[in-house]
């Protein structure tokens, strides 16, 4: 498969004044490296603020990079909102986490699936857009009858697939979805996602897959990257990763999700808050809330290498790869 989405040393800093009205640099992002292949799904998880969010809309172009490289499709993505922008935009949408937040309250929900094509001035006429809506409908399971419909008529589950319909009306080649069920119940959610996959199987794309539910990215990931303040610390397939993780903040994370046997018994319990962005640790920014921590930890920064079964940990107490062992 041809790599679609490749993401090098990505950063954004945002400057920040604290007490006393000293100017400092928040990294949000810091260093983010990936790439997706086309048709196949990265998960990426970890705790609200380690940079997830930050780290798609960059993706997307909706905020501008301080450094780093994103190109899609071979082309070079920037935030200069621009008619190059704009064609790539076509071909990368977005699913948001609140479907009522990203809905017009004051429009019929079929108008919004037929916004996109609009704007983009795609098919020959109205009710050629219309009924290429109307085939998105059908396609995410909504009735015709809701087309007229406004958001706060429908449900949830409702909701979230019109975004789907909406997202996936431009023929999109990568979607980027942030959260997209949380709102739900469980079993709306199990529903939304086992939908996600029929449509991932249907049209093709790629899936950037957001999420703190480390079960539902085992379900729907191909891959996963687990972020910490700012980075990537632990990269690899998700099966590996969830039954022998290699970085000790994943082990915590994975620890968490209880498990029918055991439910929440043998749960590791991180120490304190993770540290404030603007003020990083020296070394592992993990190493004051590791329980394995040693003085290498607080010294030196952990770089992102291959570990064994085919994954990176950024862990100076992580067995490296056979390969590079003997090197």
């Amino acid at each position: 498969m041809s790599v679609l989405l490749d993401v090098r040393d990505l950063a954004r800093e945002y400057p920040v004044s604290t007490a006393g009205g000293v100017r400092r640099i928040l990294h949000a992002v810091d260093g983010v490296s990936f790439s997706l292949e086309r048709g196949r799904t990265l998960g990426i998880v970890g705790e609200s603020g380690c940079g997830k969010s930050t780290t798609a809309k960059l993706a997307l172009g909706l905020l501008p990079a301080t450094r780093g490289q994103i190109d899609f499709e071979g082309q070079p993505v920037t935030a200069l909102r621009d008619r190059a922008w704009r064609a790539l935009r076509r071909r990368m949408q977005l699913v948001h986490q609140d479907p009522l937040s990203a809905l017009d309250r004051r429009l019929p929900v079929g108008q919004q699936v037929v916004e996109p094509l609009v704007i983009h001035t795609l098919e020959d006429s109205a009710e050629a857009q219309r009924q290429k809506a109307l085939a998105l409908f059908d396609a995410v399971g909504l009735r015709a009858d809701l087309f007229e419909r406004y958001p706060h008529e429908l449900s949830g589950g409702q909701r979230q697939r019109v975004l789907l319909a909406r997202a996936l009306v431009l023929e999109p080649a990568l979607l980027v979805c942030d959260e997209p069920i949380s709102a739900l119940d469980v079993s709306v959610a199990a529903q939304v996602i086992n939908l996600m996959q029929d449509l991932q199987a249907r049209f093709g794309m790629a899936y950037l897959f957001i999420s703190h539910d480390l079960k539902v990215v085992r379900q729907i990931a191909d891959e996963v990257a687990v972020m910490y303040l700012g980075r990537i610390v632990e990269q690899g397939p998700p099966d590996a990763l969830f039954h022998a993780p290699a970085h000790p903040y994943t082990e915590a994370l994975v620890s968490a999700v209880p498990t029918p046997l055991r439910g929440t018994q043998g749960r590791i319990i991180l120490k304190g808050d993770p540290p404030n962005p603007v003020d990083r640790p020296s070394g592992c920014a993990f190493h004051p809330r590791c329980p394995r921590a040693v003085a290498r930890c607080r010294e030196e920064v952990p770089v992102l290498r291959p570990v064994a079964d085919g994954r990176l940990a950024a862990c100076h107490l992580a067995a490296a790869a056979p390969a590079m062992a003997a090197a």
